[in-house]
């Protein structure tokens, strides 16, 4: 058919020792960036198929700042304002500080020709540590990118550049010990659907760049290659059953982590029984090849299972709720290998006229060194906690949120356990 026309994970170091509320909250807990592995392929792949139906809509329904001709351009500058209880997550002799976030949305579309768009998406700022200032650094929310989307009969082809660079050492599992951990990501590539109305095809590849943002955790620096495919056949208008499969070829700069190949092959579903309703499982198997490149770990290769199921429902025009919770095995920082179990809810409630109310809870059950023969990090750790955020539009043009995160940790080994609270404010203005 032919379409509508277009409108990380670490424990301790080796070695001594914006926009709206939603987005906040989302950042803050479920974006968390992730090195390189074959669900990473896929997930990278899944990420720029919601950006392309997010898309659907004419560009002409969509807010601006600035217009010409085709050209549209929205605008959205934020200032959010934390304090953070513990900004180095330590079990004891926490630290607190005020950080202050000046934020700048661009949200760019250009329709090339009635069927190809090119858009342009990213959040870019300044974290300000008013205490420790060897913490302040740029950021660039997790989710900006550069797409181009090309129709030609019963394919698309989407061209992207998808980027980040973020610093926030709690949004990751199996940080502990440090407030410098974080990671600049670049992941370029193409995916390629072919719509043959009841069977879908796809194919995508990816270059991945992964780059630390201090010294300090150089030795997870990487280039990646991510591959996935899938094959999807409609048994009925509201549910498309397919098989799935992904490979990742990591190569680190440094010889402390091992390099890898990650397989992976499963099965997956999509059921819409509603319009605002709609249930994606995924199963499958995964294996993990190490090549014994380090000069200090060795690690026997890893063979497990991995699942995930995601619900996303409007249950009302007030409430809304998403779900997901599922098991992976994925490379981690003083090991090669971290596998974990997690769950993640999430509601939004408008109940309130001209109120809303963000809630988010997430847990994760992990071990670090699963294959260990020589030289990993062996933990076993609980990562958890909720998320909070409420806004107000103040005029049309103006919002106010209060934000809310609690994180905890524990561990078999004591001194990686902390608990973290964060509260702020957040100004956004759509001029």
């Amino acid at each position: 058919m032919r379409p509508q026309p277009v409108r990380n994970r670490l424990v301790q170091p080796l070695g001594p020792g914006r926009a709206a509320c939603g987005l906040w909250l989302a950042a803050a807990v479920l974006l968390n960036e992730k090195i390189a592995d074959a669900q990473q392929a896929l997930r990278t792949s899944m990420a720029g198929d919601a950006a392309a139906e997010a898309t659907r809509l004419r560009p002409e329904s969509q807010p601006y700042t600035v217009k010409s001709g085709d050209f549209r351009l929205l605008v959205t500058p934020s200032m959010e304002a934390d304090w953070n209880d513990n900004v180095f997550l330590t079990k004891t002799n926490a630290q607190d500080d005020f950080i202050l976030r000046p934020g700048l949305g661009l949200n760019a579309s250009y329709p090339v020709t009635q069927w190809n768009l090119l858009q342009l998406n990213v959040m870019v700022g300044y974290q300000e540590y008013l205490k420790h200032d060897d913490l302040s650094t740029l950021f660039v929310q997790s989710g900006s990118a550069l797409s181009f989307d090309i129709y030609v009969k019963d394919f698309r082809i989407n061209l992207h550049d998808r980027f980040s660079y973020v610093q926030d050492s709690a949004s990751q599992a199996a940080v502990a010990n440090t407030g410098s951990f974080g990671m600049l990501q670049n992941t370029a590539g193409l995916n390629t659907t072919w719509d043959l109305e009841d069977v879908t095809l796809s194919l995508g590849y990816d270059h991945q760049i992964s780059q630390s943002t201090t010294s300090q955790f150089a030795l997870m620096d990487s280039a990646s290659e991510l591959v996935v495919g899938r094959a999807g056949l409609r048994l009925y208008p509201t549910l498309t059953v397919g098989v799935e499969g992904t490979g990742a070829f990591m190569a680190y700069d440094q010889l402390i982590l091992n390099d890898n190949d990650d397989y992976s092959a499963g099965i997956y579903g999509d059921w819409r029984p509603g319009s605002a309703l709609q249930i994606k499982p995924r199963v499958g198997y995964t294996i993990m090849l190490f090549e014994h490149t380090s000069q200090f770990i060795q690690t026997t290769d890893v063979a497990t299972w991995y699942a995930d199921l995601t619900i996303s429902h409007q249950v009302s025009a007030g409430v809304s709720y998403s779900f997901s919770a599922g098991h992976e095995e994925i490379p981690g920082i003083a090991a090669d290998v971290l596998e974990d179990y997690y769950v993640r809810p999430s509601i939004n409630w408008n109940i309130i006229k001209d109120l809303t109310l963000g809630t988010s809870l997430f847990y994760e059950l992990g071990t670090q060194g699963e294959g260990n023969v020589r030289g990993n990090l062996v933990e076993n750790f609980e990562w958890y906690g909720g998320a909070l955020s409420l806004s107000h539009p103040l005029t049309s043009r103006l919002t106010v949120g209060l934000n809310y995160r609690l994180t905890l940790r524990s561990s078999d080994i004591a001194s990686n356990e902390y608990a973290q609270n964060q509260v702020g404010v957040l100004i956004s203005y759509r001029p």
